[in-house]
């Protein structure tokens, strides 16, 4: 019994683990994926994933502490407000 409430336990927080290496600290799960575009200078921008707004830059994959999932990299910015 031991054996099996440990193997749990051990599950549980290997579960938790790669849910906080996913997400990130702060990470905003809600995202959206923006099309192609053009700017005015002639550079063509590809599509890429940004976070939603939603009046915080705490929670952005760029801002510092968070990890973007999309690209596997950690945000270095930090926040404006």
């Amino acid at each position: 019994m031991r054996i099996i409430a440990l193997a749990f336990a051990l599950a549980l927080v290997a579960t938790a683990a790669q849910a906080q290496y996913t997400s990130g600290t702060g990470s905003n799960p809600n995202s959206h994926t923006t099309s192609g575009y053009t700017r005015s200078n002639g550079t063509y921008v590809q599509p890429y994933t940004a976070t939603n707004p939603n009046g915080t830059q705490r929670d952005n994959y760029g801002t510092s502490g968070n990890y973007n999932p999309n690209n596997g990299t950690f945000g270095t910015r930090t926040p404006r407000y």
